[in-house]
């Protein structure tokens, strides 16, 4: 498994909550069981404690990707390397069990080590390590927040021309509806003055001259 995939944990821990909206969906241990998605093994070891401890890093992990988004790249560095020492990874080697089928051999990659002291822990170095990969790799500013608000979501910009600005499909789309909306009643504003403007004219012009 690549470094870089767990800065997915980031943005999905950020994105738990809404703060625009008020919505907050990290409210129980299943809720963070369910943040973890496959991690099954971790999984396992959540408790209620975790809830209130990932809503710490929570707060944090945003305050990076809005100082990122600012521009405030050192800031954002700052912020995400005192993560890192509150939450240390332990690199390893695994592959034993996928075996390239081409090569016959272990198909070896780098993988984070569980030694944390609870889930957690473990959850929140995954994600700071996957962001530290990112941001050192991509560029700090790949870091963003959706531009469409009230969204405010994290996102990663992994794209080649350092294009998106926006977390998700939906986002887009509506931001691009909204901007069209914008222009037809600006258009129409325009229009509407300029139709007054003309019809002024005409109503101050003499009749002997009409």
């Amino acid at each position: 498994m690549e470094l870089a995939y767990y800065s997915d944990y980031a943005v999905r821990l950020v994105n738990t909550e809404e703060p625009a909206r008020g919505t907050d969906t990290l409210t129980s241990a299943d809720a963070v069981r369910e943040l973890f998605g496959g991690s099954t093994q971790l999984a396992a070891r959540v408790v209620d404690a975790d809830v209130p401890r990932l809503r710490a890093v929570r707060v944090r992990l945003r305050g990076i990707f809005e100082a990122a988004d600012e521009q405030d790249e050192v800031r954002a560095v700052d912020l995400l390397n005192q993560l890192m020492l509150e939450f240390p990874v332990s690199p390893q080697i695994s592959g034993h069990t996928v075996v390239n089928e081409e090569t016959g051999r272990p198909d070896w990659h780098m993988h984070l080590a569980d030694h944390a002291v609870n889930a957690a822990a473990a959850f929140s170095a995954s994600a700071c390590m996957g962001l530290a990969v990112q941001a050192t790799s991509l560029g700090v500013d790949r870091l963003g927040i959706c531009e469409a608000a009230p969204c405010r979501n994290a996102y990663v910009d992994t794209s080649t021309n350092r294009s998106r600005r926006y977390c998700s499909d939906r986002c887009a789309t509506r931001a691009n509806v909204a901007a069209y909306r914008a222009r037809k009643r600006l258009e129409n504003d325009r229009s509407a003055r300029s139709g007054r403007t003309q019809d002024a004219a005409q109503d101050a012009t003499p009749a002997t001259e009409r």
